[in-house]
């Protein structure tokens, strides 16, 4: 390992370290860029296929693009074979550099057509598997590498701190937990106590995921798991001010929620990012997220419709400044 992963054991709370989740279809570059700028500290992008890297796929490289505002980032990976794997992590260490600051690999997808493979969180139910795969890329990344992974696959196999010993026994830097099972998804609440279990049961940072929508969610994961890091996924939807929210609670400081119309040109800011960087076949990806920023307020359905017809990012982008300055 030639760089040390940045995130320590315990930490002040105001020091703690607040990371964007990978979240397929929503983690582009564009949203990281902006998250980063209101506060996140470390951005993970979209997980990508190992074999997909190793067959050439160009669909899969155009996820790992990055923008030095947000470097150096977390690249994170999926798969089941442990060679090719590790052969993909050295590939991307060589190939990024300084811009890559660690190799996450992904065992707490629950989507079906991941699991279905095998891969994801479908791997928390083969340990041997998981730990060759951990070692495997360790030994060759020439990063640091850490995991995800999530409460168990189902209710009875809740195996996260066995998992994230082994994790930590074949050379993972930190580990990071979603505290749910595959088989919960996103359903009902995360259970802080399996992080803290993790948290008791290895030596490595345990980065906290699961539920943290503001700051009052955030104090709450620390307190009761201790957790090293926080990392907020779909809180940042439509909200990625959550970093600064979050933020000042951990530093007790007053936090000023944004008004509607920085709302709205946050959006805008958004929209126009995502144009820039992946031009209009942008657009279906936009239209789900922008919608985001609707939430809570009157009229959002009828604004919804408008944004979903929209046909470019700059007519998505007028439809949200007129909401600011209604004609």
């Amino acid at each position: 390992m030639n760089r040390a992963f940045p995130i320590q054991r315990n930490a002040q709370p105001q020091d703690v370290p607040l990371l964007l989740a990978p979240m397929a279809g929503f983690s582009d570059m564009s949203f990281r860029v902006l998250c980063k700028s209101l506060g996140c500290d470390l951005t993970v992008t979209e997980m990508v296929s190992a074999k997909g890297l190793f067959y050439g796929s160009q669909k899969t490289a155009e996820l790992l693009e990055t923008d030095p505002a947000e470097r150096p980032v977390v690249m994170q990976i999926f798969g089941r074979e442990p060679e090719i794997m590790a052969d993909m992590a050295q590939c991307l260490a060589e190939r990024y550099g300084e811009a890559l600051l660690a190799i996450d690999i992904n065992m707490g997808c629950p989507a079906p057509k991941i699991t279905g493979n095998g891969e994801g969180s479908a791997l928390m139910r083969e340990p041997l598997l998981a730990g060759h795969i951990v070692e495997t890329v360790a030994k060759k990344a020439g990063v640091p590498v850490t995991v995800k992974i999530r409460k168990g696959y189902d209710a009875r196999h809740e195996n996260a701190a066995e998992i994230a010993r082994i994790a930590e026994d074949s050379g993972a830097a930190a580990i990071t937990v979603h505290g749910r099972t595959r088989e919960q998804m996103y359903a009902g609440s995360a259970d802080y106590a399996a992080i803290a279990a993790v948290r008791a049961a290895v030596k490595i940072p345990v980065i906290g995921n699961g539920d943290v929508r503001d700051g009052d969610s955030a104090l709450r994961l620390l307190r009761q798991t201790r957790c090293d890091g926080i990392m907020i996924g779909r809180g940042a939807l439509g909200n990625p001010f959550v970093f600064s929210e979050v933020r000042a609670a951990l530093r007790g400081e007053t936090y000023t929620p944004p008004t509607w119309a920085e709302r709205m040109e946050t959006a805008v800011r958004h929209t126009r990012m995502t144009a820039a960087n992946k031009g209009e076949r942008g657009i279906l990806e936009l239209r789900k997220h922008i919608v985001y920023y609707l939430s809570g307020i009157p009229g959002a359905a009828r604004l919804r419709t408008r944004l979903q017809n929209a046909e470019t990012a700059e007519e998505m982008a007028q439809i949200l400044l007129d909401t600011c300055n209604p004609r």
